[in-house]
């Protein structure tokens, strides 16, 4: 047992080292979408990610040695068509969370969950589970669903915007009366309605699990403010100084809360030894291999269509939905990843959760290249 798990099996973590992801890093970095079969590229590449349990375990253990933070999965229950049947093969994310858990020594794992979709009292009960088998290492993302092909499969209804998150917030609400102290506990809300809740074990070490949440609404950013620890949000794509506003009116608004909150970003990284090869492979896998049949589901989802919005928006946001459903691309050599990476970190952002053609094949470069880079920047301590 390394130092670090030994010192949480002894004492329990803080909140404020589970906060840190039991690093000191200054910029934490994770892996986003593993779970998911193609990952988070909408891509037609035989190399394209399978998102098997062997090969996601494997990603997990690599990344757990090379000090890798964190591994944050895609809530995903159907597929979306087109020739790949993009992300239509998925690994449940609590399940998937406890194994990794069950196999790594330092890295955070994560189950995103449809609130909707899981009833608090055994969702509680799960996360419990999990976070007693990584040792205070498991964390939640909430969130309250956008897919009404998915709501259909369950049988259940999408409430109203304002309403998801209505229902969010009795069902968190339940979820920490179930971990905190005492017996026969009650909760009277206007969807939720429990009486003589027990729940044991509570979560590892006397705190809870690292929360987090990525509401883009005004409604939901609120949500995330109110009850989160990490605020995913989404960085400018073409400014630091915009990034860095948006990261300080975050913070600036949970701490008129009374509240700390960590802002995280998503990106989709190509690295490769030189700047043409990084290009050159970015826009064979995204652009000339892309599984445009996929891309054109998935913004019909949305209800972005020409008619919605023109031909020039709709062009751009095929390509921006083709390199990893959204996020911040990030294309280059390893002293250009390494360069925009500091510089997310000096913009504010605590972490960002990324995403590889291909994690596994992907992931050796960028730990080998980008993070001893990242090291000499000061943005990452240097692994002992």
């Amino acid at each position: 047992m390394n130092d670090m798990a030994v010192n949480v099996a002894n004492s329990g973590p803080a909140m404020r080292e589970r906060m840190a992801m039991y690093t000191e890093n200054t910029l934490k970095i994770g892996l986003f979408g593993a779970n998911c079969s193609s990952g988070r590229c909408v891509t037609t590449v035989p190399e394209r990610w399978t998102g098997s349990w062997d090969d996601c375990l494997a990603l997990a253990r690599l990344a757990d040695e090379a000090g890798i933070e964190f591994m944050l999965p895609v809530g995903r229950w159907k597929g979306y068509g087109g020739d790949t049947d993009y992300m239509g093969t998925t690994l449940e994310t609590i399940t998937w969370a406890t194994g990794l858990l069950a196999h790594t020594k330092r890295l955070i794992a994560f189950g995103t969950v449809h609130a909707p979709l899981f009833h608090p009292i055994i969702a509680a009960k799960q996360f419990v589970t999990a976070d007693q088998v990584g040792h205070g290492r498991f964390g939640l993302n909430i969130v309250v669903g956008w897919n009404e092909d998915e709501f259909q499969m369950f049988g259940v209804s999408q409430r109203e915007h304002e309403q998801r998150y209505e229902y969010a917030q009795e069902w968190i609400d339940a979820v920490k009366i179930a971990w905190g102290p005492g017996d026969d506990l009650a909760f009277d809300g206007r969807y939720i309605k429990l009486t003589k809740v027990r729940a044991k074990p509570k979560p590892f070490g006397g705190t809870r699990p690292l929360i987090m949440n990525a509401g883009a609404s005004p409604t939901g950013r609120a949500f995330a403010i109110r009850n989160c620890d990490a605020f995913f949000t989404q960085a400018s794509r073409t400014s630091m100084a915009e990034t860095a506003k948006i990261v300080q009116a975050a913070k600036d608004e949970a701490k008129s809360h009374g509240k700390e909150l960590d802002v995280y970003a998503v990106g989709v990284i190509t690295c490769r030894p030189t700047q043409k090869e990084a290009e050159d492979y970015y826009h064979y896998a995204t652009i000339e291999k892309a599984d445009w049949s996929a891309v054109d589901g998935i913004l019909g989802k949305k209800g972005i269509t020409v008619a919605s919005v023109g031909n020039e928006e709709f062009q751009r946001q095929r390509h921006h939905y083709a390199h990893g459903l959204g996020g911040l691309l990030m294309v280059g050599d390893p002293d250009q990843i390494a360069q925009q990476l500091a510089d997310l970190s000096r913009a504010g952002l605590r972490g960002i959760g990324f995403s590889f053609v291909n994690y596994l094949k992907e992931l050796p470069y960028f730990c080998d290249e980008v993070l001893p880079r990242l090291e000499r920047l000061g943005i990452r301590a240097k692994r002992r």
